[in-house]
């Protein structure tokens, strides 16, 4: 049978499960964390969170961002508070965010997103930049110690104010070497390998070389998206498909047929 290593550094992200699509085409896949996340400044976030006079509105480019804000209404008070008063405070506000799922995780939390079709950071900060100017409080941008820096950069050059604050980092799964090795040995060099992100590319290239050898070449490289397929290229690998749009449908569907 064919098979396609997954790996993947955010489950959530993907909504429907990229296996069971695979398998409903007649592929094997198999699921390797590449990345595992400590929270952090979870009080400055809490505080900034319940003080949603002092921002105008808030940013989500990543799951893991909108799961840091659930952790601080874990507590009965904060959650009942949240519901009462500060969830309808924000909703007055723009709640900005990259791709489906995190949108759905916001509309978990109670909030109205925006933007959950602009896919990019890059296609978000162009929105951003249409519906706000120099004059809104600043924007409330919780993320991850690895995030790009076009969002950022972006509102900074056209004046619109950001209040950045790292909720999250990311690391090296600590398995993630012995999980690569245990599954070439086992299953052999796969037929394709799909990445979900540029960390993933950079924490898996080195040890997928060594272990594909010269059988390298014949693997199909798949990408969740342009961000990650430029990564990709960057170290050189050719990638063979690049899902359409950021859904475990759309990237079986590309995977499906590069292996055709």
């Amino acid at each position: 049978s064919n098979q396609t290593d997954r790996t993947n550094d955010r489950p959530t992200s993907l909504g429907s499960n990229p296996r069971f699509e695979l398998a409903s085409r007649g592929h094997k896949a198999t699921l390797i964390p590449v990345l595992s996340f400590t929270f952090v400044s979870l009080n400055t976030l809490s505080d900034k969170l319940f003080q949603p006079e002092r921002h105008g509105g808030l940013i989500f480019t990543s799951p893991r961002a909108v799961e840091a804000v659930k952790m601080c209404l874990e507590d009965d008070e904060r959650t009942e508070q949240w519901n009462m008063d500060i969830k309808d405070k924000w909703n007055a506000k723009s709640i900005y965010v990259v791709g489906k799922a995190t949108a759905a995780l916001v509309e978990n939390l109670g909030l109205v997103p925006l933007g959950e079709d602009t896919g990019t950071a890059d296609v978000l900060s162009r929105l951003i930049l249409e519906r706000e100017d120099a004059n809104i409080l600043p924007l409330l941008f919780p993320c991850g110690s690895i995030k790009r820096e076009v969002l950022p950069s972006t509102l900074r050059e056209n004046g619109v104010p950001l209040d950045t604050l790292m909720v999250y980092q990311t690391a090296q799964h600590p398995d993630l070497e012995k999980n690569l090795k245990n599954h070439f040995t086992q299953q052999g060099v796969p037929d394709s390998i799909a990445f979900f992100s540029p960390s993933g590319v950079r924490f898996c290239l080195e040890t997928v070389r060594r272990l594909s050898g010269e059988q390298l070449v014949e693997i199909k490289f798949a990408a969740i998206g342009p961000t990650t397929a430029e990564a990709m290229t960057a170290e050189g690998l050719s990638v063979s498909c690049s899902a359409d749009k950021p859904t475990a449908e759309h990237l079986a569907t590309g995977i499906a047929k590069a292996l055709q």
